[in-house]
Parts: C-alpha cells; sequence; structure tokens
C-alpha cells in the first residue's frame, strides 16, 4: 500500500478545543460601554470532534485599566455550565445582550489586546484557545466602527443620564467614550491632575441663569476622595460644553457621611441543611456576585439594568438589589438599601426550594450599611452583633 492511498480520519479526542477547527455560530456583546467595562459570548461549532460538538468563550473587558481581563470557556452545550460562567462574568452589569457579527467580535477582542499590550498589562489565561481570533486580521470601516460602538452603548433617556454617564466616563479616563456622548472636538480632559477615579456619587441641579446642569460629584481614586462641581450644557442629547468649577479633596470620614443611606435586614435561622444553596438557589441568585468569606458565602444580585444612572441624584451601589449572606454559624442574612427591594429578597426566597429550611427572625433597619462589617467583625450571630452595636451607641 502506498502512503498516498492512507487517510487520517480526525474526530473523537484526537481534536481538543485547541486544534479544532471552528465554525462560528453566533456572538453578542452587553451594552454597558458607558459604564467602562463589557461582556462578549462567541460561539463556535467545532465540527471535526465527535465527542464535543461545541465551543463558548466569554470575554470580560475593562475599557478604564485592565482591557482584557478575564476569558473562561465552556465545551459542550451543558446550559448550566453556561449560565454559571455567564452570571459570574456579566450577571452584574445590567445590560442587554446585542448580537454581533464574526467581524464585529473578533475587532472587539482586537482592541482590548492591544490595549493590554500599550498598558504592559497580561493577557488573562486561556491564550491557547482564543490565540486563533488574535490570528486574523481584524478591520473595519470606519461607519462599520461607528455601529458597533452604537451597540456597546446605550442611548441616554434623559440629561441626567447622560450627564451621569459623561462625568463617569471624564473620570474614569476613558475619554474615547465620553466624546461618543459630546459634540466633535470638545475638550473632555479637564482634570489631567486625576487618575483613572470611581465615579462614587452624582447630584445634578440646573442652574436658573443660563441652563446649564451643575453636578456635584464624589470621586475615589488611590484611596484618596475629592469633591469636583463641573458645569454642563447639552444640546440634542449630546454634551454641548463642559466647564470645570471647582476641586477639592475630602477625607474618608466625610466621604463616608456623603455616602451613608440606610439598610434594611431581615435575618433567618437555618432549621435545616442548605447544603446545595448556589447560584441556582433562587431565581435571584441566578445572575449574582458570590464571594467567599471565612465565616460564610455573600450573594450579590444586581437590577437587571442600569436605571440607576437616569436620576438627578446617582450613587454606584444604586445597582445592587441586594444581599444574601449565609454564614457558616446557621444564619441567612437578607440585606437592601430599600424596602422595595428587601421585600424582593424575601418573596425570592419564599419562592425557593429552601423556604422550609428558613425560619424569620427579626427585621432591622439601620441608618449605614452594616452587613459588610458584620462579615468582618468575627461576631458568631448577628444579634450579638447588634446588641454590641446598640451598646457602642449608650
Amino acid at each position: 500500500m502506498n502512503k498516498s492511498d492512507l487517510k487520517v480520519l480526525r474526530g473523537g479526542l484526537l481534536d481538543t478545543a485547541i486544534t479544532s477547527r471552528k465554525d462560528f455560530v453566533s456572538a453578542y456583546v452587553t451594552n454597558t460601554r458607558l459604564m467602562g467595562v463589557i461582556g462578549m459570548h462567541m460561539h463556535f461549532k467545532l465540527p471535526d470532534n465527535e465527542v464535543i460538538e461545541d465551543l463558548h468563550q466569554f470575554f470580560y473587558f475593562d475599557a478604564e485599566e485592565y482591557g482584557f481581563e478575564t476569558y473562561r470557556s465552556v465545551l459542550g452545550n451543558d446550559p448550566e455550565k453556561i449560565k454559571e460562567v455567564e452570571g459570574s462574568l456579566i450577571g452584574g452589569l445590567g445590560g442587554e445582550k446585542v448580537p454581533l457579527t464574526f467581524e464585529e467580535a473578533k475587532f472587539i477582542l482586537h482592541e482590548y489586546v492591544l490595549m493590554n499590550v500599550m498598558c504592559n498589562l497580561p493577557l488573562p489565561e486561556g491564550l491557547p484557545e482564543y490565540r486563533f481570533l488574535l490570528e486574523k486580521d481584524a478591520h473595519l470601516s470606519e461607519p462599520e466602527r461607528y455601529i458597533l460602538r452604537s451597540k456597546q452603548c446605550v442611548k441616554p433617556e434623559s440629561e441626567y443620564e447622560l450627564v451621569n454617564y459623561f462625568l463617569m466616563r471624564c473620570f474614569g479616563r476613558d475619554f474615547t467614550a465620553a466624546e461618543y456622548l459630546a459634540v466633535s472636538g470638545l475638550e473632555t480632559n479637564l482634570f489631567p491632575e486625576f487618575k483613572p477615579a470611581t465615579f462614587l456619587k452624582n447630584n445634578i441641579k440646573e442652574d436658573p441663569e443660563d441652563g446649564c446642569l451643575v453636578s456635584e460629584s464624589l470621586i475615589e481614586f488611590d484611596g484618596t476622595y475629592h469633591v469636583i462641581v463641573t458645569s454642563i450644557k447639552t444640546e440634542h442629547m449630546k454634551v454641548l460644553s463642559y466647564e470645570r468649577v471647582s476641586a477639592f479633596q475630602i477625607s474618608s470620614t466625610e466621604a463616608a457621611m456623603l455616602l451613608a443611606r440606610p439598610e434594611y435586614i431581615t435575618l433567618y435561622d437555618v432549621t435545616e441543611d442548605l447544603t446545595g444553596f448556589d447560584r441556582n438557589a433562587t431565581e435571584l441568585t441566578a445572575g449574582a456576585m458570590i464571594t467567599k468569606y471565612d465565616s460564610g458565602t455573600l450573594y450579590m444580585m444586581f437590577h437587571p439594568n442600569n436605571k440607576h444612572v437616569n436620576r438627578a441624584e446617582y450613587r454606584l451601589n444604586e445597582d445592587v438589589l441586594g444581599l444574601y449572606f449565609l454564614s457558616d454559624n446557621g444564619q441567612l442574612i437578607c440585606a437592601s438599601y430599600t424596602i422595595d427591594d428587601v421585600l424582593k429578597l424575601e418573596w425570592d426566597l419564599v419562592r425557593s426550594p429552601y423556604r422550609k429550611r428558613l425560619t424569620p427572625v427579626e427585621k432591622y433597619q439601620f441608618q449605614e450599611a452594616v452587613l459588610y462589617e458584620f462579615i468582618q467583625s468575627g461576631f458568631p450571630f448577628f444579634e450579638e452583633f447588634v446588641e454590641a452595636l446598640t451598646m457602642e451607641d449608650k
């Protein structure tokens, strides 16, 4: 038999996600670019692999500091695995999934990889799986780039939303996105002395004399807090003018006072084993950010959208619907910043399979958030922590 008569039949375990031929199926991006971060998903078929037929790739990009920050993948079509990875990466972004073409998805990836190279940031783990996308050219015309930017950005519904997003991008030194919201040629870098900052709070009031919107913003970077006053004029949902009025540093105590808000807590005793209380425990935990602590597990649930940006008073943490903290000492603490939201959490637990394993103990209202303080306190039970707080107040 001649060598030319031999054929290698590829398939089965001969091909991995790295070596398999990949046929593009679909992709989407979250329209959260104005928040400074986006999530992207790409789905490929692996036609040469008889065992694993699908590859799902998830990408997390930060436009302010960290670039292409996280990559995760799922081999196969297990809906629970896909849901878990999707929830952990984009569950808290509050955006909609907007379909992308293969060329658009590839362009986004190249854009953030370039940012990593320019800023000397390492690429996330998993490079062998997504390297094939970097080996392909990524070119879009200017009209195509504009369409892609539009897919990543929500359209502000009011002047409040426009101003909040614009300032958020400016203080994050994400001027590419800020310029998307402004008229051509507007100077956006009015605070060159500041590093990329977190936009913690903003109050917008209209100046009756000239119709400008005056913002008092609280920002933070490198552990320092600053109050910034700016004046903005808008027209046709674009920023027409942007002026610096004042800027001064405040203490962390003063910042805490500006950020203080009530916290509503419902305490439950765990009467039966809650093994299996995870991302799939309730309807709300499906999209939760889950963090392990020495004393238990925290589930942070988010609102399904970013409507909190569309207000005259903006607060960073208002995208959070509420928190569950399952302590290792047999308590479940349900916390939120409003009565309506804490009721949503309670109803979420009532509808869950774990409702009969939980006994309501007490409801609390605090003038400021205390749950994180309890988690770090070392107290085994929440009632003891509350008693200690009460003694301090006396």
